[in-house]
């Protein structure tokens, strides 16, 4: 027999507890929104992984990646977000209502923010597992340069972002080598790149090579390479790995519902809206050019800021805008147009004129874009008039007697006659 879950209703459920989600969950808790973050592992993601974080503003001397997200944690806890540590097993964003279900609850939101951010993909040979991350294998030259200072680093790939990142390692580390599965003076980047490559004396190529395993005690001390035409392994001393192969954004759980790119990661647009209506992402689970700490509390702070501005918009449309007490004569202007203001004195005149029978309201497209957009109006100036809470017609036609005989129809329970 099926078990009865618990049902709760929130503003703001943001999914993913990594930097972007606790940025945008801090946001959200300001702005006095209910709002629970839903974290299945460690709260603060990838970024707790990191040893040093040397390039976030404010810590000249680097910080852990793991007291890092505990300040980020506790900052949003004190701005009153909740949490909670499970997976989520099934989501629909489709709705106004929109349902994020866990193994015991079903969450209810007027908002829903993304930040599921993604992993780094693996090899999948023996001794990856004892040396990731803070032990010797690391995926960001950004994060880890700084630690790599006159030590020898192995690259694994040999496409665009392995090159330029092993390019990069070059200014910290004494040897850059790098393992390339393909024939000599053959690699995925492009041209520039790989000249750039080949010049450094720094850099070191081993062709036609994959990795077998990797060896060494409480860290990594060396990747043992398989010659891909002799099968013959070569052990090579290093004091750190790269991996540039590729990252899998977590993005499964909400395919069919969100728009996703072929690499599966989330197109946005610069407010970090995807095509579903109050839904968001943020942080390395977006499409985006750079992935790191601090591009990821950007995105989650512009999420965060636009989440709350769209449930408070979506109140003022529901409730005020689309009211069902009286026929509504909605004014879209915008202030810095000469036409929309010459016209707003016949609207209040209008307005006063029909008191207690039709309900004026005024959209202001420089500051409600959005609502416009809603309305179907975002040319300006245009009149919507509406009836039981629905849009029944619209106009650019700002004729006063057009408009008063329209408002005479409504008031009358009849359909107005108005062009678009």
């Amino acid at each position: 027999m099926p078990v009865s879950k618990d049902h709760q209703h929130y503003d703001l459920v943001v999914i993913g507890g990594g930097p972007a989600g606790l940025t945008a969950a801090l946001y959200g808790g300001r702005a006095r929104l209910k709002t629970l973050v839903i974290e299945k592992g460690l709260i603060g993601g990838l970024a707790t992984y990191t040893n040093e974080i040397a390039n976030y503003p404010g810590f000249p001397e680097g910080i852990t990646g793991l007291e890092l997200a505990k300040k980020f944690e506790k900052q949003a806890r004190h701005f009153g977000a909740e949490f909670k540590n499970t997976p989520v097993k099934r989501v629909d964003l489709t709705g106004r209502d929109k349902v994020i279900e866990t193994f015991r609850t079903v969450y209810h939101a007027k908002a829903v923010i993304i930040a599921t951010g993604g992993k780094p993909r693996l090899l999948g040979v023996p001794g990856e597992e004892s040396f990731l991350y803070d032990k010797g294998i690391s995926f960001c030259a950004t994060c880890d340069a700084a630690s790599c200072k006159d030590k020898v680093v192995m690259v694994i790939g040999s496409g665009d972002a392995a090159v330029e990142e092993g390019l990069f390692l070059t200014k910290f580390a004494s040897k850059v080598i790098m393992s390339v599965i393909h024939e000599e003076g053959h690699m995925d980047a492009n041209a520039a790149a790989q000249a750039e490559a080949m010049r450094e004396p720094k850099m070191e190529f081993r062709w036609n090579t994959v990795v077998d395993h990797f060896e060494g005690g409480e860290r990594l001390e060396a990747v043992i390479l398989k010659d891909t035409r002799s099968g013959e392994l070569v052990p090579v001393p290093v004091d750190r790995c790269f991996y540039f192969i590729g990252y899998l954004p977590a993005t499964e759980l909400f395919q069919g519902q969100v728009e996703l790119t072929e690499r599966g990661y989330i197109p946005t647009n610069t407010r970090m809206q995807t095509n579903l209506d109050g839904v968001f992402a943020a942080g390395d689970v977006r499409q985006t050019c750079l992935r790191q700490v601090a591009t990821a509390v950007g995105d989650g702070a512009i999420a965060g800021f636009e989440a709350e501005r769209y449930i408070a918009e979506l109140d003022v449309f529901e409730n005020q805008l689309l009211q069902c007490e009286l026929p509504g004569m909605i004014y879209v202007y915008s202030p810095i147009d000469e036409r929309s203001r010459d016209f707003m004195p016949t609207v209040r005149e209008i307005e006063r004129r029909y008191a207690g029978r039709v309900r004026l309201g005024l959209v202001d497209t420089y500051k409600g874009e959005c609502l416009a957009a809603r309305l179907g109006a975002v040319d300006t100036p245009s009149l919507v008039f509406t009836q039981d809470g629905k849009v029944v017609a619209k106009t650019r036609v700002l004729d006063p007697a057009r408009i008063t005989a329209a408002l005479d129809a409504l008031v009358d329970h009849r359909e107005p006659e108005l062009a678009e």
